[in-house]
């Protein structure tokens, strides 16, 4: 049997003993893995500096090592992440919906875990425990398989999280990596239908698309962040500055950073410049259309091209268009963006109201940064994934997220004639 099959096959096994655990159990689970990653991160750093070194001898670009990276200040958000888990509501068992049958029977609508959740995700080693944290409040067994970068990270985080989940009652096989990090691995997860109950692709473009097309088994599309900031002819030039300045490079190597910059032509010649010279002095290229690039306000500007206008950065790179209005501006977002999240700047309360109502995204925002879009912005807790698909989730996903439903139908002798 192979690795995963067998890794699904304990994981299924998982399943039905975590749906009958209480919410107290699966708190102090929780409490448990928070307090290992702590008593275990030299293990842990250990392993992730062998990662480091790796990834720094194939030359991988700098965002990238970012996501990579854990010290010990980065282990303890991600342990105050799972505690924080522990104290939000449970979605298991909540009622959706009640109604008195006319028969007499009582029906309800209740929450319930998905079962086996897999995850198949690129270079970010939190993600290992802030899915692991998620499903586990929910009930869920999950497989978890992280990309070749980030393999001895991974696998020493599960260990960790594994052996406490272990020790506070929850079964074996409820938290689970995939050692390989073979393509044949991520293949055969794709196809266990019947074994794996939803799976969840997060990562770039390639890896995403690879999953939607070649799955046997239901997915949740996470999101591809080709995210805007829309400076409308209403905005205050100050805070439009701070806006864009902060979506591109607060964080430039995540999926809801700005990657363009569009602006109203009735005032670009006089709020671009200062923006574009803030983003410069952080070292930020832009590629721009023909009318930024003559005001001659930066040196470090390209031409643009259709292809930069679709392009998820993950750098420090932004395109930016001079746009004749609301109008055009919500054309590009519809047509371009990647419908994760958008951003508007502007005092025009109808125009504000028109971009919230017109673009199609997850996150729309009036005078905030792209930033915000994220888990634990949302008061979420942790998140999967941010899901940029309209069935079941959209947006970050959070706990009700991971749960399906059953109806419950309370009778006192009823049949159907």
């Amino acid at each position: 049997m192979s690795e995963v099959r067998e890794l699904a096959g304990r994981a299924r096994q998982a399943a039905m003993s975590l749906a009958a655990t209480s919410t107290d159990q699966r708190n102090r689970a929780l409490l448990a893995m928070a307090h290992a990653l702590v008593a275990r991160q030299d293990e842990i750093l250990a392993a992730n500096a062998s990662d480091l070194e790796a990834a720094r001898a194939k030359n991988t670009p700098a965002s990238l090592l970012d996501r990579l990276e854990l010290n010990q200040m980065r282990i303890k958000a991600i342990s105050e992440s799972l505690k924080s888990l522990s104290i939000l509501p449970d979605p298991i068992g909540e009622v959706v919906s009640g109604t008195r049958l006319g028969n007499g029977i009582w029906l309800q609508q209740v929450r319930v875990p998905m079962g086996v959740v897999a995850m198949i995700y690129e270079a970010r080693p939190n993600v290992t425990a802030d899915a692991a944290g998620l499903c586990i409040k929910t009930g869920n067994a999950v497989i978890l398989r992280g990309g070749s970068l980030a393999v001895e990270s991974n696998l020493a985080i599960t260990r960790a999280l594994a052996s406490a989940a272990v020790g506070a009652g929850l079964p074996e096989g409820a938290i689970q990596s995939v050692a390989s990090t073979d393509r044949d691995a991520a293949e055969e997860i794709m196809g266990l239908h019947g074994m794996i109950d939803v799976l969840i692709p997060r990562g770039g473009a390639g890896l995403i698309r690879s999953v939607v097309e070649n799955a046997k088994v239901p997915v949740i599309e996470t999101g591809v962040g080709n995210c805007h900031v829309y400076v409308h002819e209403k905005a205050d030039p100050a805070m439009a500055r701070r806006i864009v300045v902060n979506a591109k490079c607060q964080r430039p190597g995540v999926c809801n950073a700005a990657e363009t910059l569009l602006i109203d032509e009735s005032i670009h010649e006089v709020v671009l410049p200062p923006i574009l010279r803030e983003l410069e002095n952080a070292g930020v290229t832009v590629y721009a259309d023909d009318r930024t690039r003559a005001l001659g306000a930066i040196m470090r500007v390209q031409p643009a091209t259709d292809e930069d206008w679709a392009t998820e950065y993950l750098d420090l790179k932004i395109a930016c268009k001079v746009v004749s209005g609301l109008d055009e501006a919500i054309r590009h977002i519809n047509t371009y963006g990647t419908k994760h999240s958008e951003a508007i700047v502007t005092e025009d309360y109808s125009a504000a109201v028109r971009f919230l109502n017109e673009v199609d995204a997850a996150a729309v925002y009036v005078n905030a940064s792209t930033r915000f879009t994220d888990g634990g912005e949302f008061g979420l807790g942790a998140e999967i994934g941010i899901s940029t698909q309209k069935l079941h989730a959209r947006g970050p996903m959070g706990l009700a997220a991971l749960t399906t439903t059953k109806y419950v139908a309370m009778g006192n002798g009823q049949i159907r004639e």
